[in-house]
């Protein structure tokens, strides 16, 4: 007799994987800028096709310019219209961007002279520059006669506001899950070894203040320390005496070192709204020549922001003064480039100081 046959078994079944999700986001990073000419009478006559720049500004990733043509840029139009574009001015292929450009009404009624490609993006998309010093905007952005005598020509000065929207796109892959990695406190634990002065190996002397340091630390952020510390291995120092420096700068100059950041003071900041005698007393020049004397480039930027950003007509002039004193060049451009935009008496002062503007 034949044994009946076994009953095949059933297929398995392979579970279905959790579904995923991706979105593809394109949008627009924006930024503005705000141009203001002035002297536009003495700006004619510079030449059809010849322009007057503003400063550079970036959006996006990119940097941008404003060109104002007083002639115009077309020659068959003859200096009847004045142009105005938006150029690239950085390196870039296929750069896509949203413009507008707004002549101000400088009346207060607001009525604004606007041109705008943010308004028509769905009509014909963005534009693409295709390279550095591709540009967009108008040829016969207006009437050079019908400028002259309207509402946006005041005190012989025109003002212009562009805005950019440069497009990007992104993949954007859905996560159940995430952590947050909070921000480095590093710079705390190095604050509270140099506050507790524990296992410091080294003392300065300034001027009868004393402070307790790390030689590891200090060699590790400054090469002059570096440099000094190995020189005196053989001599077992353990006091050094600082006598060009203030204790309270000496103070900010260690904070610095273990914590990264600048010390607050407000007695005498740059950005204090104290009293201060000149520029050269604030906390953030001393700083700079610290910088400058221990070779900490990083300091010495954060200085040259602090000051950067307090320059007046009235300070301008000594303020160039300590940036050529300290080699703090990016300080310097930013105070030569404050005295050439905002007043002739403070080129003069500049002059007299005997500081070079192309030094």
């Amino acid at each position: 007799m034949q044994n009946a046959p076994s009953p095949s078994p059933s297929p398995t079944t392979t579970p279905l994987s959790s579904p995923t999700s991706s979105l593809s986001l394109t949008q627009t990073i924006n930024g503005s800028h705000h141009f203001t000419i002035k002297g536009y009478s003495l700006s004619k006559g510079i030449g059809i096709g010849k322009h007057i720049a503003s400063d550079n500004f970036s959006v996006g990733g990119y940097q941008w310019a404003i060109y104002f043509y007083p002639d115009g840029k077309n020659p068959e139009d003859n200096s009847t219209y004045v142009s105005v574009f938006i150029a690239l001015a950085s390196e870039g292929t296929d750069v896509r961007a949203l413009f507008e450009l707004t002549l101000v009404d400088q009346s207060g009624k607001g009525k604004h002279k606007v041109h705008s490609h943010f308004d028509r993006s769905l009509e014909s998309g963005p534009y693409t520059l295709k390279y550095r010093g591709s540009m967009w905007g108008y040829k016969r952005f207006f009437r050079r006669a019908m400028l002259e005598t309207s509402d946006f020509l005041k005190d012989d000065c025109l003002k212009i506001n562009c805005t950019v929207g440069v497009v990007v796109s992104a993949i954007d892959c859905s996560r159940l899950h995430s952590i947050q990695v909070p921000e480095s406190d590093i710079g705390d634990h190095f604050g509270m070894l140099l506050e507790n002065e524990e296992s410091s190996d080294i003392t300065f002397n300034v001027v009868g203040e004393k402070f307790h340091a790390h030689k590891l630390v200090l060699a590790a952020r400054s090469p002059v320390f570096e440099t000094e510390f190995l020189d005196a291995m053989e001599e077992d120092n353990h006091e050094i005496v600082v006598t060009d420096m203030e204790p309270k700068v000496f103070k900010a100059l260690l904070h610095f070192i273990y914590k990264d950041t600048l010390i607050e003071d407000g007695e005498c900041s740059a950005s204090s709204s104290s009293c201060v005698p000149s520029v050269s007393d604030t906390l953030e020049a001393k700083l700079l020549a610290a910088a400058e004397k221990y070779v900490l480039p990083r300091l010495r930027l954060m200085c040259e922001s602090v000051l950067c950003k307090v320059i007046s007509v009235n300070s301008v002039a000594h303020t160039l003064a300590l940036a050529d004193r300290h080699c703090a060049m990016d300080l310097k451009s930013v105070c030569l480039k404050f005295a050439a935009e905002n007043l002739v008496g403070g080129l003069g002062s500049i002059e007299n100081l005997g500081i070079k503007a192309a030094a």
